[in-house]
């Protein structure tokens, strides 16, 4: 009779990761390798992989609604992202975050021939998400020098002729061209958290005057577990991003109460004036630390 025997795979894993088993820590060993073949993938190598299995996890999820906006939307492979193929779909992370927050931000905005500005797009992913999905009129950008090259070379190569027409792409040097303009809708998604206080409220008192809606999408405050990311930047990294933005506190950001307690501070301080009502707010899927809000200014 044949009697049971490890393969030679696992044979490998016991003489290995597994031989200090008598002495593992029972109060850390979750934390390291043993677990990490017993278990869960090391993700400290296995970064890629959870990426992915995150994204395909949000795809069981998208609705009709989230999977017309996504496919509207051509040439998402450009940039080879880290992506999974679901339904016959290439889908990346980038833009399930820009269908979110499209979909959130179109129950409450017109689109259809409205103004639009953009203070930091990236490289563009929801201005190629909502150019592909709406009759917009027009597009600015707001952003420093170099992020623009890059956005204006990608949306560029993305959208077709007629919709790349529609956009503008306006250097913070030059944001003082903007004074006499007014737009329907302003969005802001990640990058108010990361400028100096005063200058988050420049842009927000030009919103209050300027703008008929305003979409925000930040983090709800500041985190140091180092085990995040281990502070791959170093210290000073670490220090300046501490002190940017208008919410600064430290908060456990995978406590989900904290981050709700924090997200009552971040529908305030968003909203650009007292004359402003925030309309729907939520999470920022899929990050349990980032918080989306939508705003539109009261007639008088």
């Amino acid at each position: 009779m044949t009697k049971p025997s490890p393969s030679s795979q696992w044979q490998r894993i016991n003489e290995t990761s597994l031989q200090d088993a008598a002495s593992l820590s029972l109060e850390t060993f979750k934390s390291g390798a043993a677990n990490h073949k017993l278990a869960i993938w090391d993700p400290a190598k296995n970064g890629v992989r959870f990426l992915k299995e995150l994204i395909f996890n949000l795809c069981e999820h998208l609705t009709p609604r989230q999977w017309e906006l996504l496919r509207a939307v051509g040439n998402r492979d450009v940039g080879a992202p880290y992506a999974i193929t679901y339904d016959g779909e290439l889908v990346c992370l980038d833009y399930l975050q820009a269908v979110f927050e499209v979909g959130f931000m179109e129950r409450h905005f017109r689109f259809a021939d409205a103004a639009v500005l953009e203070i930091g797009a990236g490289y563009g992913r929801t201005a190629h998400t909502l150019l592909a999905n709406h009759a917009i009129a027009e597009y600015v950008i707001v952003d420093l020098d170099k992020a623009l090259v890059l956005a204006k070379r990608y949306l560029e190569r993305v959208l077709p002729a007629a919709a790349f027409a529609r956009l503008r792409f306006v250097p913070v040097e030059e944001f003082d061209s903007l004074d006499a303009k007014s737009f329907d809708c302003c969005l802001n998604i990640d990058s108010f958290a990361e400028m100096d206080a005063e200058i988050v409220h420049f842009y927000l008192d030009y919103i209050r005057s300027h703008c008929a809606g305003f979409f925000s999408k930040n983090p709800v405050g500041k985190y140091l577990d180092k085990s995040l990311d281990g502070h791959h930047d170093g210290a000073e990294a670490v220090r300046l991003a501490l002190k940017s933005g208008i919410l600064r506190d430290i908060i456990d950001i995978y406590d989900n109460a904290a981050v709700r307690k924090q997200a009552l501070k971040f529908v305030e301080a968003y909203a650009p004036g007292p004359e402003w009502r925030c309309v729907d707010q939520g999470g920022g899927r899929p990050w349990s630390f980032y918080w989306q809000a939508a705003y539109v200014r009261e007639k008088a």
